[in-house]
């Protein structure tokens, strides 16, 4: 009998293991089919909330469009924050950055595949660097479509993204991820 129930508790394992397996196989298979993404979010960063739209092109380019005036270029490893009522561009590195790892398709790969995965209404993947970052990933269970990402860096900040995915694969020009000059 204990035989019996170790047996059935091993193919249950099995079978979970093989779900979570699938889920994040699912998830890579339409990254993969995927060059870039034009959304729609909303980003809640330690209670403030700006909205807007983004266009993110793997690798490694962003650019974020907020209602405010503001955009958020991302070309490589530098950030630009333009604030255009201030007529002023602030550069940052995000080469140490936890969020770099959703920019480039191999490192979401890589994130996704090192992930801790939780199945509820949604797919969460969580990731936890080395220097006590730590970032969730939201899939949509019904189509493995990403909407949205949770970063909690090493200072404790806390962002919160959520997107909806307006198109994918589109054609857009090179020139609109140019870096401006430093003012």
């Amino acid at each position: 009998m204990v035989n019996k129930f170790f047996l059935f508790l091993f193919i249950f394992l099995s079978a979970f293991a093989n779900l979570l397996s699938d889920e994040k196989q699912s998830i890579i298979n339409l990254l993969n089919q995927t060059q870039n993404l034009n959304f729609n979010f909303v980003q809640n960063i330690n209670e403030k909330i700006e909205s807007g739209n983004c266009i993110l092109v793997f690798d490694n380019k962003l650019k974020c469009s907020y209602t405010d005036e503001k955009e958020v270029l991302i070309n490589n490893k530098t950030l630009v924050v333009i604030k255009k009522k201030y007529k002023k561009n602030y550069f940052y590195p995000i080469s140490k950055s936890i969020f770099v790892k959703i920019l480039n398709k191999e490192s979401l790969i890589n994130l996704i595949l090192n992930s801790d995965l939780e199945l509820n209404e949604k797919i969460n993947l969580t990731y936890r660097s080395t220097d006590n970052g730590k970032i969730t990933i939201f899939f949509k269970r019904e189509n493995y479509e990403l909407f949205g990402w949770k970063i909690v860096d090493g200072l404790q900040n806390k962002i919160f993204f959520s997107l909806r995915i307006q198109s994918t694969n589109n054609d857009y020009d090179p020139i609109i991820f140019s870096v401006p000059e430093r003012n």
